[in-house]
């Protein structure tokens, strides 16, 4: 690709990234409920999650998904499913105050959850399939190659995004953190968010092109 186009990718990746979407929402909630190690995990999560689409994307698998209305309806139900059931459990364990500093124990589990959460959301590989290809050299060699290192840009700059956003949400936690009251209230309303993710996700309907 030519370098204007490069950069003009560049510009609208980070345009893109800085816009807060469902995968900022759901890091900062995992984040505010859980804490920042948590936060952590959630967002490499999610970032495997998304390189999962731009392999997918660059090997037409994503295409094929988006094509047939069963696939893309399987993968849109399962993803919501497992949202809602996170936010179920997050909403649940708002019982259990956490003390002064700790961080919860399982942060494997938590960044599974990240890579489920995200490689299941059927909006990013229509996404990637939408953004990418407008930036790409067909007379280039290896269209494919392209495809996955322009991908993995984005997937980079959505990441560090993710990164302040757990950050700010960290801060903020650690303000409440002292009042078990507030910091139950913060935890069922980020349960509540991600099961709303869920739900929002189960709406999402299937992009018809033509």
């Amino acid at each position: 690709m030519t370098e204007t186009s490069f950069w003009l990718f560049l510009a609208a990746a980070c345009l893109i990234a800085a816009v807060p979407g469902p995968g900022i929402f759901y890091v900062a909630a995992r984040t505010l409920s859980e804490g920042r190690t948590s936060g952590f995990a959630s967002t490499a999560g999610t970032a495997l999650g998304g390189l999962v689409h731009v392999v997918a994307g660059s090997l037409g698998i994503s295409a094929i998904i988006l094509a047939s209305a069963e696939l893309f309806a399987a993968v849109k139900l399962v993803g919501a499913l497992y949202l809602v059931w996170l936010g179920i459990k997050t909403f649940r364990s708002a019982g259990r105050t956490p003390a002064l500093g700790s961080e919860p124990v399982g942060d494997r589990r938590v960044f599974r959850d990240g890579v489920l959460v995200e490689s299941l959301n059927p909006k990013t590989a229509a996404f990637f399939l939408a953004f990418i290809p407008q930036f790409l050299d067909p007379s280039g060699p290896n269209p494919t190659l392209q495809f996955i290192a322009l991908g993995a840009i984005s997937v980079m700059l959505n990441t560090l995004a993710h990164v302040v956003v757990v950050l700010m949400a960290s801060a903020t936690r650690m303000q409440l953190i002292a009042r078990p009251h507030l910091m139950r209230r913060l935890t069922q309303g980020s349960g509540v968010f991600i099961a709303s993710l869920g739900l929002s996700l189960a709406l999402v309907r299937r992009p018809v092109n033509g």
